[in-house]
């Protein structure tokens, strides 16, 4: 298993599980720095390994009148600044090849989007950049699928690679998690971690709109970390029921220092 560092000693496929976590989209500033700080003080508190989550534009929205975010220019700002501040690294996605270099001068982690992981000029751009690369498995892929991917970065020199699992399409509107897709995926050996909320989302689902199942979310999390996966993404508010994206899928912040300790729990019996 390749170990791929970040910075901040963060590092994914040492042993260690680590998190990834944040609000789907930056909703504000204030918004972006307090979830953080908050976030920052129970990963320093359980002494995990933490990444900070959050998307300056969200590119795949259902209806063109959804929230996006702020944008590059102010949202790479942002990250900035909660990276200075929080002393921790950060991650976002990328939609377009133009914008990696731009992510990578600020980011640690650049991020492809599970619509996007088929896109050779995006996914190339990304690895060009030496940043580390998430990439999100589509769902219209199979988990196989994704050693094509890995290809194409490391056609780039970039061997640092993490694999994401969202789940697959299940008819319309709705997604299963197969748990083999994680093991199978980290037979490619690099790093694989569960996105837990993507993955109880229902695409569309509100008809202008994503819906899901947030409530099946931590299950998913703990099914995870129990078949061995180095990392676990999810996305939480303060209150999901206003957040601007992804409403439905969202950890509630109070939920997830109990959500965390169980699945480091689960982690240790798994790996003892």
């Amino acid at each position: 298993m390749k170990k791929v560092a970040i910075d901040k000693g963060v590092v994914f496929g040492d042993g260690k599980l680590a998190f990834i976590a944040g609000p789907c989209v930056i909703e504000s500033r204030k918004m972006a720095l307090d979830l953080a700080k908050r976030l920052t003080a129970l990963a320093n508190r359980l002494d995990v390994p933490y990444v900070f989550k959050a998307s300056f534009d969200k590119a795949n929205r259902t209806s063109v009148d959804s929230f996006r975010g702020p944008g590059i220019d102010e949202g790479l700002d942002i990250l900035a600044e909660v990276r200075e501040t929080c002393g921790v690294p950060v991650i976002t996605d990328v939609h377009e090849p133009w914008q990696c270099a731009r992510a990578a001068q600020v980011c640690d982690i650049l991020q492809i989007p599970a619509f996007l992981a088929r896109q050779t000029d995006l996914v190339v751009a990304a690895g060009e950049t030496g940043a580390a690369v998430n990439v999100k498995k589509g769902q219209f892929m199979a988990p196989e699928d994704m050693a094509q991917v890995i290809r194409k970065i490391e056609s780039t020199g970039n061997k640092r690679i993490i694999l994401c699992e969202r789940g697959s399409s299940f008819g319309y509107r709705n997604l299963v998690a197969d748990m083999r897709s994680l093991l199978i995926m980290r037979e490619m050996g690099y790093p694989v971690i569960m996105d837990a909320t993507h993955s109880v989302q229902r695409p569309g689902g509100l008809g202008t709109g994503s819906g899901g199942d947030g409530k099946y979310a931590p299950a998913l999390a703990r099914a995870a970390v129990a078949t061995g996966v180095d990392g676990v993404f999810m996305e939480t508010h303060l209150n999901p029921k206003v957040a601007k994206s992804d409403a439905a899928n969202a950890i509630k912040f109070s939920e997830v220092a109990a959500l965390w300790k169980k699945l480091l729990a689960i982690h240790k019996v798994v790996n003892d």
